[in-house]
Formats: C-alpha cells, sequence, structure tokens
C-alpha cells in the first residue's frame, strides 16, 4: 500500500517504513493477541493477516524465536509469503515457504535457518510425525482460517503437538466465521488451546468505517421442459430404488428429494444389516450408491448445466466399462430411463437459462455499468469450464480452479493459479469463473460484482464469497436460483445459517468471558509476553480486547530489556537499538489518547474491549474435492541423534491412520517416515509389521491388487522376523465370507510362511502394541533399525530390484519398470536423465533424483 500523506502508518523496528496503514481495530486487536492465545473474528478483508503479522513482528522483537504460519492451501500460503516479504524487515530466504512441493530434506534444513515459516498444515503434520522439525522455538503459531480445527483436520494434531513442545507458545486462529454455533466455536477454541475470543463486526464504529455495503439479489431462472424431461426421468429411477430399499425397512419415504441427512441414516442402518451377515445388507448398500449417483446428477441438471450432466454420465459409462467397475455403476448406465436422460442431454442443444442470465450480468456491470472485475462462482468444475468457454464469446475471461486432476478435466498448478491471479489484479482480463478454491481467503481485488452460480448451503462458504466484493467500494452479489429445484432450498439453508452465524457473533461478542469459564483451566496458566520485567502484558489470558494496547500504552518503550532480548535471541543490531525511538513493543502500536477518546465517544462497546480483528487479505481455500490437500512426501530424513531413543520408521502411506499421530506424541520414542519397499512399520533390523484393518485384510482375500500372501511374502524376504497385525473386531461377521476361508488364509501365513500375527482392538491398540515391540527390540535386545531389513534378497532378480530400489526411495515397481527397460543395474546407474523419463512411472522429480543420487560425489 503505497504511502499517502492523508494516511497514518505502524511504526516499528521490524515493519517496513509507511507500509501498514494504522487502524484502530487492529491494534486492538493485535494487542490483546499479543497477550493470549487468541481467536480473532473479523470480517472478510478487514485485515486478520494484519493483526497476526503486527503480533509476529512484536514477538520476534521481544522475545526471539521463529513464527509458523499455517494456512489450508499452496495458492493461500504462497501469498502470505509475498505479503510478510513485503511487510517486514526481514530478509526474504528467512520466509520460507512449506508445501508439498519442497522437498522433506530441503524443508529440514530450511527449517533451521528460517526466521518465518508459512505452510500447509499437512506438510508441517508429516513433518512433525518425521521428526524433520520441532516446534521448541516456535514463539508464535498462527492458524489461518481457523474453523477448519476439528476432527482429524492437521491443525488439531499441530496444535497439541506446539503447547507440549514449545517453551513459550502463543497462538492466534484467524477467521471470518469461526462456526455455526457455540458449539462449533468452543470446539475450534479447545482443539486450538485459544483462551480468548475477540470478535469486531461490520457495526463497529471503528470498522464501519472500512466497509461498505453489500447488496444481495437473486434471480429467479426457470427451467425449459427439456431440461425438466431429463431431470423427471432420473428421479423416476430414484423413486424405483428408494422402493427397493423401502422393502429392507431402511427407509420410509420414496420421495426423489430425500435429505442427505436421511440418505445417511440410510447408510448406517444398511451397514448394520452388512455386519449381521445379511445379504440384503450388501444388496442394499449397492442400491443405494445408485441413488447417491443419480442425485447427483439430477443437481448437475437442475442447478448447473446440461454440458456438466453430459460430462458427468461420460464419466459413469467409463466407469462401468472399466475392470473392477462396481456394480452400481453397471446397473445404473444399463437403466433404460437413465439411457433416455443421457440421450436427451446428449441431444440438447440450447443454452441453460442461467448461461444466457449470466451473460447478461456480465454485460450491464462491465458495459453499461462501466466496471472492470467480475468472479462468477460455481460448484461444479465442469460448469466452470464451460462457463469459461461460453463467456469468451463476449469477455475476456479465465478459469479459476484447484491442482488435482479429474477425467475429462485438467487442474491448475500452483504457478498457473498465481499467474492468472496476478493478471486479473492487474486487468488484463475481466472475469474471473472460479470453483471453491478462491473462496476462502484468497486475496483477489475487489470486484463490481460476485455472481453465484448456485446458491450456497454452507454459511461460511457464503460468507467467504461475498468477502470478495464491497470491501473498497459498494459491492453486488447476485445469487441465480432455479425455480422448484434444489437451488431454492440451498438458498434459505444458507441464508439461516448465515443469520444464525451472525447473532451467534454478536452473542459471542458480549459473552468472551462466560467461553472461557467453558474452555480447559488448564488452557489458561499463560505467562505474559514482553516487557521490562518479562510481565508487561500483565493480562495474559484477558478477555477485555484492549487490554494489551492499555498495557502497551503506560509501559510505552522497554528500551533496555526489548534491547537486550532482542540482542540475545539473534535480532540485528539495528533492531536491538530502535528502542532509543521509543519502538519495542506493541505499545507503539496502541491508539493515542485522542484516537481512543475518538473511539469511546463513537463505540461505547469497542471501548469496553470488545473489538477484534480479521483479515483474510491472503487465503484461499481448497475446492471441496481434495484438490489443494498436500501428498505426503516421499523422501525422509533421519529422525533423532539420541542412542537412547527409540525409533519407529513409518510408511508415508500409512498417514490416513492416527497410528503415527499417536506415536509421534510419545516422548520415550521417535517416529521416522519413509516410503517403504515392504510393510507399513519398521520396529528393528529384523521386525517388520504389516498392518491390516479386519476390512483391507478380508478385501485381499476377495481381490485387491495385492494378495495378502504376496506382501507378506516380501516381508519374509527381507526381515527376519515379519509380523500381520490384522486391527479391529468382527473378523468372521464382518464380510459374506466362509470362516473356514478366513481360517486357512490366517493358518497359510503363519505356517508357510512363518509370519506372526497378531489382533489388536483398534488404532490406539496398535500404536501401544507398535510402540511394546519397538522398545523391547532396540532397548531390551539392543537392535538398531533397517529400512532394508536383515535379509538379502534370495534371487538375483530380486537383489537387483532390491539395488535400484534403494536409489532415490523409488519402491520395487519402479525398480522393476526400470530394470525391463534398461536389462541391467548398471545400464540403469549410466542412463541420462532424457532416457529414464521415457520409462513409464519416471518423471522430472525421479529422474533428476536418480542422476543426483548416482552421480553426485560422495561427502
Amino acid at each position: 500500500m503505497p504511502a499517502s500523506e492523508d494516511v497514518a502508518y505502524v511504526d516499528h523496528p521490524l515493519l517496513a517504513p509507511s507500509f501498514i496503514e494504522r487502524r484502530l481495530y487492529q491494534i486492538r486487536l493485535a494487542g490483546t493477541a499479543r497477550n493470549g492465545h487468541t481467536l480473532v473474528c473479523l470480517p472478510t478483508g478487514l485485515g486478520k493477516t494484519t493483526v497476526s503479522l503486527l503480533v509476529t513482528a512484536q514477538r520476534l522483537y521481544d522475545v526471539g524465536g521463529k513464527s509458523l504460519f499455517l494456512a489450508p492451501t499452496k495458492p493461500l500460503v504462497q501469498q502470505h509469503a509475498d505479503f510478510y516479504r513485503e511487510a517486514l524487515n526481514v530478509p526474504d530466504d528467512e520466509i520460507v515457504v512449506f508445501t508439498g512441493d519442497v522437498r522433506p530434506d530441503d524443508r529440514a534444513a530450511l527449517w533451521q535457518e528460517a526466521q518465518i515459516v508459512i505452510a500447509t498444515p499437512q506438510v508441517i503434520e508429516n513433518d512433525l510425525i518425521g521428526n524433520r522439525i520441532s516446534l521448541r522455538d516456535v514463539t508464535h503459531l498462527t492458524f489461518d482460517e481457523c474453523h477448519r480445527a476439528s476432527g482429524d483436520y492437521a491443525y488439531v494434531y499441530i496444535a497439541e503437538r506446539y503447547h507440549a513442545d514449545a517453551e513459550d507458545p502463543l497462538v492466534t486462529g484467524m477467521s471470518a466465521s469461526p462456526g455455526g454455533d457455540e458449539e462449533a466455536i468452543l470446539e475450534v477454541c479447545e482443539n486450538l488451546g485459544i483462551v480468548d475470543v475477540e470478535v469486531m463486526t461490520e457495526e463497529d464504529a471503528d470498522v464501519s468505517e472500512y466497509t461498505h455495503d453489500t447488496d444481495v439479489e437473486w434471480n429467479r431462472i426457470q427451467l425449459p421442459d427439456e431440461i425438466l424431461e431429463i431431470r423427471d426421468a432420473l428421479n423416476e429411477v430414484i423413486t424405483d430404488r428408494l422402493e427397493k430399499l423401502k422393502q429392507l425397512g431402511v427407509t420410509k419415504s420414496t420421495k426423489p428429494d430425500i435429505s442427505q441427512k436421511k440418505l445417511n441414516r440410510m447408510r448406517a442402518e444398511l451397514q448394520r444389516l452388512m455386519n449381521a451377515d445379511k445379504s440384503e445388507g450388501y444388496k442394499g448398500m449397492s442400491t443405494h450408491a445408485e441413488v447417491m449417483k443419480l442425485r447427483r446428477a439430477v443437481e448437475l441438471v437442475e442447478t448447473q448445466s446440461v454440458e456438466s450432466v453430459r460430462r458427468y454420465f461420460e464419466r459413469q459409462r467409463n466407469a462401468a466399462r472399466s475392470s473392477g467397475a462396481s456394480k452400481a455403476s453397471q446397473r445404473l448406465v444399463a437403466e433404460p430411463k437413465v439411457r433416455e436422460a443421457m440421450r436427451k442431454a446428449e441431444s440438447f442443444d440450447g443454452l441453460h437459462p442461467k448461461f444466457r442470465k449470466t451473460r447478461i450480468l456480465l454485460a450491464e456491470t462491465l458495459g453499461i455499468q462501466d466496471g472492470e472485475r467480475v468472479i462468477v462462482f460455481t460448484e461444479s468444475r465442469d460448469t466452470a469450464e464451460a462457463l469459461t468457454e461460453f463467456l469468451s464469446e463476449s469477455f475476456s475471461v479465465r478459469r479459476f480452479v484447484g491442482q488435482g486432476d479429474r477425467e475429462g478435466s485438467d487442474g491448475m498448478t500452483q504457478n498457473e493459479q498465481q499467474e492468472t491471479l496476478d493478471k486479473f489484479r492487474n486487468g488484463e482480463f475481466e472475469v474471473l469463473v472460479s470453483t471453491s478454491v478462491a473462496e476462502e481467503g484468497l486475496d483477489v481485488p475487489e470486484v463490481d460484482l460476485v455472481l453465484f452460480f448456485e446458491p450456497v448451503p454452507t454459511a461460511i462458504r457464503s460468507i467467504q464469497r461475498k468477502g470478495r466484493t464491497g470491501r473498497q467500494a459498494d459491492g453486488r452479489v447476485v445469487v441465480l436460483l432455479a425455480e422448484d429445484t434444489r437451488d431454492e432450498a440451498y438458498f434459505w439453508i444458507s441464508r439461516r445459517r448465515e443469520k444464525t452465524m451472525q447473532n451467534e457473533l454478536r452473542d459471542l461478542k458480549g459473552a468472551a468471558d462466560d467461553l472461557e469459564a467453558e474452555l480447559d483451566p488448564s488452557q489458561r496458566d499463560l505467562s505474559a509476553f514482553a516487557g521490562d520485567d518479562g510481565n508487561s502484558g500483565g493480562n495474559a489470558g484477558s478477555s477485555t480486547g484492549n487490554g494489551g494496547v492499555d498495557d502497551a500504552t503506560e509501559n510505552g518503550a522497554n528500551g533496555a530489556s526489548a534491547a537486550a532480548s532482542s540482542a540475545s535471541n539473534g535480532q540485528t543490531a539495528a533492531a536491538a537499538t530502535t528502542d532509543s525511538d521509543g519502538q519495542s513493543g506493541l505499545a507503539d502500536f496502541g491508539p493515542s489518547d485522542e484516537e481512543l477518546a475518538r473511539a469511546e465517544d463513537g463505540d461505547e462497546e469497542s471501548a469496553d474491549g470488545d473489538g477484534d480483528p480479521a483479515d483474510s487479505d491472503t487465503d484461499p481455500s481448497p475446492e471441496s474435492e481434495a484438490d489443494e490437500s498436500d501428498e505426503p512426501a516421499t523422501v525422509a530424513t533421519a529422525g533423532t541423534d539420541d542412542e537412547e531413543t527409540v525409533e519407529i520408521v513409518v510408511d508415508q502411506r500409512e498417514l490416513d491412520s492416527t497410528i503415527a499421530r499417536t506415536l509421534s506424541k510419545r516422548e520415550d520414542l521417535t517416529t521416522r517416515l519413509e516410503t517403504l519397499a515392504v510393510g507399513d512399520y519398521v520396529l528393528s533390523d529384523r521386525v517388520a509389521v504389516e498392518r491390516k484393518s479386519v476390512s483391507d485384510f478380508l478385501d485381499t482375500l476377495t481381490g485387491g491388487d495385492r494378495s495378502i500372501f504376496e506382501q507378506v511374502a516380501d516381508l519374509t524376504r527381507h526381515y527376519a522376523r515379519p509380523l500381520l497385525i490384522i486391527e479391529g473386531r468382527d473378523l468372521y461377521e464382518e464380510r459374506n465370507i466362509h470362516p473356514g476361508a478366513i481360517r486357512g488364509a490366517l493358518s497359510s501365513v503363519a505356517v508357510d510362511f512363518n509370519v506372526s500375527v497378531l489382533f489388536t482392538e483398534d488404532e490406539d491398540d496398535t500404536a501401544e502394541m507398535l510402540a511394546t515391540i519397538a522398545t523391547r527390540e532396540q532397548t531390551d535386545r539392543e537392535r538398531t533399525v533397517s529400512v532394508h531389513g536383515g535379509k538379502s534378497a534370495k534371487t538375483l532378480d530380486e537383489q537387483q530390484e532390491y539395488v535400484v530400489s534403494a536409489i532415490a526411495d523409488i519402491g520395487p515397481v519402479t525398480a522393476r519398470t526400470l530394470l525391463e527397460a534398461f536389462g541391467s543395474v548398471e545400464a540403469v546407474m549410466t542412463a541420462n536423465e532424457d532416457d529414464l523419463k521415457a520409462v513409464r512411472g519416471v518423471g522430472q522429480v525421479t529422474a533428476e533424483r536418480i542422476r543426483e543420487v548416482v552421480g553426485s560425489e560422495y561427502r
């Protein structure tokens, strides 16, 4: 933001001069967040990230250590990094980005040198489990879009580790929409260890001057008869399938618009039938799968476009033709009425009325009203692509979708996403057609119109979308609703939920003390941060909202102490000497007496300390599909230097379970991540474990990618004491498999392959079993850990595969492919990069890594 004579800026040794505009509500919030673990709730576009930045600057200046900033997607991480590099007087190479695109061993090295790390949570979770990084010296941890902190999301695990491992922790959670009710907000607070809740709304006086009205209007769209006929044909099939499920006693309703909640209940009933070994349960589950597929098709034809349902049908046809296709897919495409609907969709050559209305609204905004930018949001990537193609005939348009590739639809790389956003900001095109990836906090410029191609049934996402307009001037939001379809239901659900959330935030604003009383008391024992006596905060854990600012105003510049703290923590000499200018703390971020008096006159509620910040000016959300999630890295570094510590090596693919996270929390052992050629866990040079849930074990008996016998055979070739753990209950009841067949398989594993079989109750029990065996092996038996085992391969072929698979952790499958392509280990080792890339399954990264390992000088 360029300097202006009319704008005041925040002045601080670690902030770039004349960059951060001085806003009273942000100062208030930063003052509170400095003094305790705080949830910052502020409407989208009003500077949540700036609040966190101010706290980070102060913590680094007063306490030292490093700052960790977590954001849910790669584009958002990059955006925050750009903002921090521009706003802070910190060398660019000390502000580093951690995503799945950065190799784990590189991350381990970068972590040691970094002052600020901005990362996706999945990567930090993996690095903690793999013992590559430590949170010990992290003095400020920010959770962006913290409403995600529930269930198994990585934020929950990271927060637990942070409070346990950090010497001087401070958490800031940020969200424009923390949850739909008090229970959800409490869950977020408890999961992140938060004790203060600061809420500001657009009604606050010191916020209102930075907000503008956003008009929301909805346009009703009437669907033509041709589209309704497609819908009705599909609904007839849904009714027929629900009749079959009704006969099983799992539903009373056969209406095609049955709610998802009832469908979920139905699925649970069918699961119980399956567990009772009733064949009706299996048939019913297959029928239920048909209903779900048909409902998706109806939703597409009603609310999206005929083109999107055409593409959906094509994918279903391809799935039905594939090997191992489900019976549900095969029955679906063979059903006469579905085939009729497919034919009608193929022959429809008209224009969906939503497409026509979209073009009219864009023409009004960009033409008649001289607007500059428009964002169109849609749930479907197929629709996004069809809309982009259609609108490009009249406007300058680009699509913006997630990174995952799907059949018939290419994703966008991170670089492509960034390039598209840069061009949109620079005005190189007028219309951005986006899936949900741009909803959550992504810093796209303010726009003249946000068009919802369909209503969003979730209040959080609706709020995020509308935040893209009305930032700098009055904005407009238009929602398209197809009459008598799911659109109308979703619209009213969204309005009700959003209103509920706004009411909850208002209630929350006046009830911070009550909320804190409900939180775990252990989370409230916080020490103050910064100050000449180590307790300048004075009010750690305070919910007053202006407590930190008042304290800062009283203390002013804590010159000598702040300088000493800064110098002792490795801050630059320049930073350490700036105390002479009276800039040692958030004191100087604080509002002047005149500003406070003005705020008290204008907003009595804010003066009482209920102010709160929140800027979402840097964070995108992943698509509803898992497009933005980081894949586990495939290269790992050694875990610990402590020879007395027990170590367990975990295969990357086991991160889907909670076992690795559970093990990593234990103080008596460390975990290390590898891509294992055989087994799921390595406990010593002779013990490796293949873990199977009951369901997975039964799958291997009925035809999977690899049978259980192949997997245990691999174990026995590499380890002297291989183990098979079967996890869960009802081994003989879960599937319609004869108990004799299951006993025969277990007997063969134990007798023919000499593999011990152990049974555990659940994932926690498995973790305890692994820890017990590893401790026994490494402590009592004094054995070491080896990911390649203690047995050599039996045959020459196996030895050759073993040697090649050890290169760059490429694994046994790729090793066999390389040997088949080149004929010998020597030829693989001497192949150039281009020849390696020509082999199926070997890409650029793998080829480069092979050449690096083979050709680099040994140090």
